[in-house]
């Protein structure tokens, strides 16, 4: 077989992505991709000075997860990142001085491509999900990011899609457990984020006197490295950390039919966290809403949120029993 020969077509690689239950790793699929050039060094010559915001958090292992509510936030560019995480005595002024590299580790994580390069378009192709079977689909749809050793994402789902995720630079450790497992991974909507189901448990550090039900969990656990692309089926939980000094990954959620019932679910959930906290100490607010919630939404716009995910679903519902009507027929 040709090094340039890809194992599956695009179409029969929708087919897995789109009916596979297990976690897969692709091999082999990227090789041509010019993303796999998108090193940290080689993404701070890219955005040349412009800052984005890091998120910090310990590395000593606490019982409980390290929710985002819970870490510090610096605004910083990918060379002052780089300076900091190699050690560089330059760093003792600037955004990271006063987190120390032995101590802290530091995640640009969920950064929208389309957003951080929308003055470079042409860098959202270097990313081809047509590989994969979604023409169409590049650097425009997906996400970037970037981490030190010990970054990690708190135990969750995602409520919408499948993920495709693929590894750059360093490695991850990812910890997936099926959805049959949600009732030993103790769920929790809070910190609110509109997609995100939360788990109470540390991963890396079991608190297993509080959540005994965790030892009946099966952890799936696999290292994703350089040029291989993960797949997250739908509602599997992950828990992921980099074991590599520099981390880059870009990841797309991709649709599913599924996701219409889901955006009900979620518009109900939102409406439900936001009477309840507008009835608690507005100054606690910080501690329910995930920074990546912007605020509280209005009654009013819930109730938006809500018809249109009804809207959606019926819709959906409508034209799958007129194709089934038709195939019958």
């Amino acid at each position: 077989v040709g090094e340039d020969v890809k194992p599956f077509t695009p179409e029969k690689t929708k087919e897995i992505v789109m009916s596979l239950q297990q976690p897969a790793i692709f091999c082999n699929m990227v090789g041509d991709w010019p993303a796999l050039h998108w090193t940290a060094k080689y993404l701070s010559a890219v955005l040349d000075g412009q800052t984005i915001q890091f998120r910090l958090g310990l590395k000593t292992v606490d019982l409980v997860p390290q929710f985002e509510t819970r870490c510090s936030y610096v605004k910083a560019t990918l060379e002052e990142f780089l300076a900091w995480s190699s050690g560089q005595p330059s760093c003792l002024s600037g955004p990271f001085s006063c987190y120390e590299y032995s101590k802290y580790w530091a995640y640009a994580d969920y950064k929208y491509i389309a957003k951080i390069f929308e003055d470079k378009p042409e860098v959202f192709q270097d990313i081809r999900w047509s590989d994969f079977g979604f023409p169409g689909r590049s650097g425009k749809e997906s996400t970037l990011w970037i981490g030190s050793e010990g970054a990690n994402t708190p135990c969750h789902l995602d409520s919408y899609g499948c993920n495709l995720v693929l590894q750059v630079q360093g490695r991850k450790r990812w910890h997936l457990f099926p959805p049959g497992d949600t009732s030993c991974l103790y769920p929790t909507r809070i910190p609110y984020e509109e997609s995100s189901v939360f788990s109470k448990v540390n991963i890396a550090n079991p608190d297993l006197k509080r959540f005994p039900k965790f030892r009946n969990a099966t952890a799936h656990v696999v290292t994703l490295s350089p040029g291989q692309v993960l797949l997250v089926p739908r509602h599997w939980w992950h828990y992921v950390e980099s074991i590599d000094p520099i981390t880059v990954s870009i990841n797309s959620w991709i649709e599913l039919d599924a996701d219409h019932e889901a955006r009900i679910e979620e518009a109900i959930t939102r409406m439900l966290v936001c009477a309840i906290k507008s009835a608690e100490n507005p100054s606690d607010g910080d501690l329910w809403l995930n920074p990546t919630e912007v605020e509280a939404t209005s009654h009013e716009i819930n109730l938006q949120y809500l018809n249109k995910a009804v809207t959606a679903y019926f819709k959906c519902q409508k034209a799958s029993v007129s194709e089934q009507a038709c195939s019958s027929s």
